[in-house]
């Protein structure tokens, strides 16, 4: 006869096979850490590109990221490049944002979609495309009708397609987190009232969307709940969420820099990138994205100016031709091993409060 522990004990059993067998994750968080299906995760995340490469090269990419350690994909959406005349839509090639997330999923990897629309990433006009310029009255990422209009109407596009494709890991897909704008803080500064008023429209609008995974912003310290805002630089460990039941995120830990023609080649260390890791996580950080994991080409004219080249290398692990970096990528890999066991013990204890994927 089976004693009442051991009853217990195959019931708890049953029950989380029941948890990794499910076609659906509730993805949330608390103090502590990102959860999914209930449970805390430290995640090691590199940011991929994927107009900066090409489909051919995208499965051996993601693999390399995943013999590296991560956990999850990070990327842009590139507005300019999806809808390069109004209402027109491109997703191929090297645009094919649900392959490479596709590809990603069946790399057994998670991804941080991160729609903006506005990318920064020395990208052509910051992602934006040209014809925004020639709508009457409009101006850029502020409380501006023309402006908001445009910006929902895109990332209702792009949210839309990634719940027809069940990509979101509340349907079983591998989206686990989406940014809205992107490093906003510092303008919204300058700006005053009316930036603030557009931080929260973005955010309530992102909100609305019900993608069942949480939202970020980064390097934007008023993020209004439930948005986590995040951090970006080379040192993040002195950074903490402006509310104690969010989670601590460094969405873009610099792995290098970009090359500007004319210029030297950036070069970071790889033991001072481990360092600053090692740092963020001691001081209770659970999520953290190297910018770049690989950082691959500007084709075209992508790139932004003056003087960015066409080598967006970034001395990235994976370097521009997707080949392995040594001793950076290795180093980086060791230490994620390293994270990795400790990962339970990093994550235990109470949490201040738990939020809900919205």
């Amino acid at each position: 006869m089976w004693n009442i522990s051991t009853l217990i004990l195959l019931l708890l059993l049953q029950f989380s096979c029941s948890l990794i067998g499910s076609a659906t994750a509730f993805v949330s968080y608390d103090s502590k850490a990102i959860t999914i299906n209930g449970l805390r995760r430290v995640l090691i995340s590199g940011s991929i590109h994927y107009p900066r490469s090409t489909p051919e090269m995208w499965p051996d990419l993601i693999q390399k990221a995943k013999e590296g350690g991560l956990d999850v994909i990070q990327t842009y959406v590139f507005w300019n490049g999806h809808e390069p005349s109004p209402g027109k839509y491109y997703f191929e090639g090297n645009y094919d944002l649900v392959k490479f997330i596709k590809l990603v999923q069946q790399g057994g990897l998670y991804v941080h979609l991160r729609i903006g629309p506005y990318v920064c990433a020395e990208w052509n006009f910051g992602g934006f495309p040209v014809w925004l310029k020639y709508i009457p009255g409009i101006s850029f990422r502020i409380d501006n009708e023309p402006f908001k209009f445009q910006m929902q109407k895109f990332t209702e596009k792009i949210v839309d397609m990634m719940k027809e494709e069940k990509l979101y890991e509340s349907q079983g897909g591998p989206i686990i987190l989406s940014q809205i704008e992107n490093e906003y803080g510092p303008m919204e500064y300058e700006i005053g009232a009316p930036g603030k008023s557009y931080t929260k429209w973005a955010a309530d609008m992102a909100i609305g969307l019900s993608t069942g995974v949480p939202w970020i912003m980064c390097k934007q310290d008023d993020a209004p709940d439930p948005v986590i805002n995040t951090c970006n630089g080379f040192y993040c460990d002195y950074f903490s969420p402006n509310k104690a039941y969010k989670p601590k995120m460094w969405t873009e830990a610099w792995t290098g820099w970009f090359t500007e023609f004319g210029g030297s080649v950036p070069h970071r260390p790889a033991e001072d990138l481990a360092f600053s890791v090692a740092r963020f996580i001691q001081k209770g950080g659970s999520f953290v994205n190297c910018y770049m994991y690989h950082g691959g080409t500007n084709f075209g004219r992508t790139s932004s100016g003056p003087f960015i080249a066409t080598s967006y290398d970034y001395d990235a692990p994976l370097d521009e031709y997707g080949l392995l970096r040594q001793p950076k990528w290795g180093h980086l890999k060791d230490l994620h091993r390293a994270i990795t066991l400790c990962e339970p013990a990093l994550v235990s204890g109470d949490p201040t409060l738990t939020q809900s994927g919205t």
